[in-house]
C-alpha cells in the first residue's frame, strides 16, 4: 500500500485521537473508499482496533494505517492532507488516479 500522510494530516490525526480518547497504540486509522458522493466514491476515515481478512497494516510515523484490498487499489499513490483554510476543514485525498472528482473534493471517480 502506498499512500502518504503529510504532517499536517498525521498532526491532525492525533489530536483528534486525543480528543476522543483513543489509544494509537491500540487503534488503527481505516481507510476505505465507499460509494457514494456526486463522482460515484469518496473516502471514509475511521478507527478500528480489528484487523479483517485481506486486510493490510501498514505503519506511518507511528501511525497504523489499515485498509481493505479494493480501497488499497483504489487509493494507492495518493496523498492525505488536512487543511484548515478558506477552501474547507478537514482531509482531504490528492489521489493521482482519479479520474474525476466533484466540485467541492469530496468524491472521486475512476
Amino acid at each position: 500500500m502506498m499512500i502518504e500522510i503529510t504532517d499536517r494530516a498525521r498532526n491532525r490525526i492525533r489530536k483528534v485521537a486525543g480528543e476522543e480518547n483513543v489509544d494509537l497504540d491500540a487503534t488503527m486509522l481505516r481507510v476505505a473508499v465507499v460509494p457514494g458522493g456526486c463522482s460515484g466514491l469518496t473516502y471514509d476515515l475511521g478507527w478500528d482496533t480489528t484487523q479483517q481478512a485481506g486486510d493490510e497494516v501498514v505503519t506511518i510515523d507511528e501511525l497504523s494505517v489499515v485498509m481493505d484490498k479494493k480501497s488499497r487499489l483504489y487509493v494507492d499513490g495518493s496523498e492525505l492532507d488536512f487543511t484548515d483554510g478558506l477552501d474547507g476543514d478537514g482531509f482531504h485525498f490528492s489521489n493521482p488516479q482519479a479520474e474525476r472528482t466533484c466540485a467541492c473534493g469530496e468524491s472521486f471517480g475512476m
